[in-house]
């Protein structure tokens, strides 16, 4: 027993590593729903009388949590009547097209997913489904029995195997054959819980489920490499601290273009004051407002707000112009006349969140 509890732990160890460097796109509540169709064949599990077996459809309506857990909704259409030894699936001398319906709800779990890191364009998957059912029976009324050893409805219990292979350029079909039991949970007198494949059929079922289209733009779960995004970063931040003079004449450049043309100053370090802003942000820290404090009252400057490339232009255009306003505000506040506080979005190809600030 504790060899296999150190096993276990191992495998938990190895999955949680594989997938520690991937990340998922946050996914809303109606992302990565499927809806699907299924038919299939099925027969007593004891194999004393399988055949002719039942033909049975379906329809599938479902939704992965994650990548790997999902659950569906199923229901079942049975035409067959080759019934369970015991208790009730499908009737001879039955009346009626459908002999029974079973309507299930079913937790999926993807196997592929789980012990190799997830590939949204994968071709080949497997999983399992096992859930729990309603059954209920439609036939000839002589044929069900009263006194509660026998009744036209049953609890069910579903278990299977799912092979799917998806489909399309984007991954939005996808094709599966899934061998499934189907359980009659009740079957016995007094409708005690108990398994048994003298109440079980043994199922082949083939289906087709459609993935909707989520939010993501498409039909699956988007994923980032927090390694190489990690990795990115570090190498960005290393080029930033390795060519510090570098990173300064190229927002001066920027600014240059925004002095007007008529002053005679001369531009140099000693005219600019930089104020720093973190990733999306546009509020001043205490170290901004220390910086912006040496300008001194009654002086004319002039702003410009810039942003990273990161993110939509609509969105760094309007990130700078807040960050040129808010050192405008607070420059105002101090005595300071502000000739123009203008955004110029994202300025040159380095991480410069920054507003200028020219002191004439």
């Amino acid at each position: 027993m504790k060899k296999f509890l150190i096993a276990l732990s191992m495998l938990a160890m190895g999955i949680t590593s594989t997938q520690a460097q991937v990340a998922y796109e946050k996914a809303k509540a109606f992302d990565n729903v499927y809806l699907g169709v299924e038919g299939g064949v099925t027969g007593p599990l004891n194999f004393k009388h399988f055949a002719p077996v039942n033909p049975a459809a379906g329809l599938k309506l479902g939704k992965q949590f994650s990548p790997v857990y999902g659950a569906n909704l199923e229901g079942l259409a049975f035409f067959g009547d080759n019934r369970w030894q015991t208790g009730s699936l499908g009737f001879s001398n039955s009346h009626t097209v459908v002999r029974a319906i079973n309507l299930g709800l079913n937790g999926t779990i993807n196997f592929t997913n789980l012990f190799c890191e997830y590939n949204p364009d994968r071709r080949f998957e497997v999983g399992a489904e096992a859930g729990i059912g309603y059954w209920i029976t439609y036939g000839d009324k002589h044929l069900i029995q009263t006194g509660n050893t026998g009744d036209d409805t049953e609890l069910t219990a579903k278990t299977g195997l799912t092979f799917a292979y998806n489909l399309g350029e984007k991954r939005a079909w996808q094709l599966y054959v899934e061998p499934a039991v189907l359980w009659n949970l009740t079957h016995g007198p007094g409708d005690a819980i108990q398994f048994g494949k003298q109440a079980a059929q043994l199922g082949l079922f083939v289906g087709l489920n459609y993935k909707f289209k989520t939010s993501n733009g498409t039909h699956n779960f988007k994923v980032w490499n927090v390694g190489e995004l990690n990795d990115e970063i570090n190498s960005l931040r290393d080029q930033l601290n390795a060519k510090p003079k570098e990173v300064i004449k190229e927002v001066v450049k920027e600014v240059v273009k925004e002095v007007p043309a008529q002053t005679t100053q001369t531009l140099c370090i000693d005219n600019l004051v930089f104020v720093t802003f973190a990733q999306g942000k546009y509020f001043l820290t205490n170290e901004a407002k220390k910086a912006l404090d040496d300008v001194k009252a009654g002086r004319h400057v002039q702003i410009v707000g810039t942003a990273s490339p990161e993110g939509p232009k609509a969105l760094n255009d309007r990130l700078s112009q807040n960050r040129a306003d808010v050192v405008a505000k607070y420059l105002q506040s101090r005595g300071v006349i502000v000739d123009e506080a203008k955004g110029q979005g994202v300025q040159g190809v380095t991480s410069n969140r920054l507003a200028v600030v020219y002191v004439k």
